[in-house]
């Protein structure tokens, strides 16, 4: 990633690459984090270019108005660019000014200035306790020609994401050696490591899985193949479940992630602390973890609604 791209002047661009070396030697961000950083800054660099009727130089970057910042933002409002998307990209904004300014290339206050735009509150969606088993079966779209170990490996999958809270990236990562034992040891977001206990519906999907799959598997490579013998892709396990949600005749918000909602709000539900769930789903804060309580607020209110007479 250190090998990005970047519209702007040389002195500019090689302090851009060591802010991005910097991200991944020192702060670890995965792949996927540094590439929507370099972009977001990709795309500064080229409105700069453009707005400034040539490349930005280091002098040119210590410079900048809030006016300048602003008017970048506007670009990408009239972009289609939505609010969480520009919290983001300021965000990369600061993260790369503050780099120059921690190795004493150049510093700019202006940023300081901006407010980032306030986000919608929203909360997750989970399915209901029978729809997610529904999906987690994944046999409502079975064929007569669907080989068995496919129906086994998205089954494996699903049950994966809802019985043990995986983000779908972590469930398709999963090695052999990795389920092997009775808990995952699970390398999140951050490379946070987290221990996850293997419920016995889990463990009984991986091992028919792990069974029937017809193909030889590196013990320390990712378990789940497509039929072609490359890693399963997540795009197929949303198309997946795009199907099943006609099939089942479930909401638009049934996705892979919901799945993960649905295991954290029906762990609550249950009555589940609250510092459990956190440590399961892998946060860093609790704060993120605490939303779950407003799903089982706004489920009881949804209920009280529809049965009381006088609501």
């Amino acid at each position: 990633m250190t090998g990005y791209a970047f519209s702007f002047a040389s002195d500019a661009a090689a302090v851009a690459q060591g802010w991005l070396a910097s991200l991944k030697s020192e702060r670890r961000m995965s792949p996927k984090t540094l590439e929507a950083y370099a972009r977001d800054l990709g795309q500064f660099a080229g409105f700069m270019a453009d707005h400034l009727g040539g490349e930005a130089s280091v002098a040119d970057l210590a410079g900048l108005t809030a006016s300048d910042f602003r008017a970048f933002l506007a670009r990408r409002r009239n972009q289609g660019a939505e609010s969480r998307t520009l919290a983001r990209q300021l965000s990369s904004l600061r993260s790369f000014y503050r780099h120059a300014e921690r190795t004493g290339v150049f510093r700019n206050a202006a940023l300081s200035a901006i407010r980032s735009p306030k986000l919608p509150h929203s909360v997750p969606k989970p399915l209901s306790v029978e729809a997610a088993g529904k999906v987690a079966k994944a046999d409502a779209l079975a064929m007569d020609d669907t080989p068995k170990w496919v129906l086994a490996r998205d089954q494996a999958v699903l049950t994966l994401l809802y019985a043990c809270g995986l983000r779908i990236s972590e469930a398709l990562g999963l090695t052999p050696a990795q389920a092997a034992g009775d808990v995952l040891t699970i390398l999140g977001k951050g490379n946070k490591t987290r221990i996850v206990p293997i419920l016995p519906a889990a463990r009984a999907a991986i091992s028919l899985y792990l069974e029937l799959c017809p193909m030889a598997l590196n013990p320390q490579q990712p378990m789940f193949r497509g039929v072609k013998g490359g890693v399963l892709n997540a795009r197929n396990m949303q198309l997946l479940i795009e199907r099943l949600r006609g099939a089942l005749g479930l909401p638009d918000t049934a996705t892979p992630h919901a799945l993960r909602h649905s295991f954290a709000t029906h762990l609550l539900a249950n009555g589940a602390d609250l510092r459990v769930i956190q440590e399961l789903l892998g946060h860093a804060s609790l704060s993120t973890t605490q939303v779950y309580t407003e799903v089982n607020r706004s489920h009881l209110l949804a209920q009280y609604q529809k049965a009381h007479p006088r609501a």
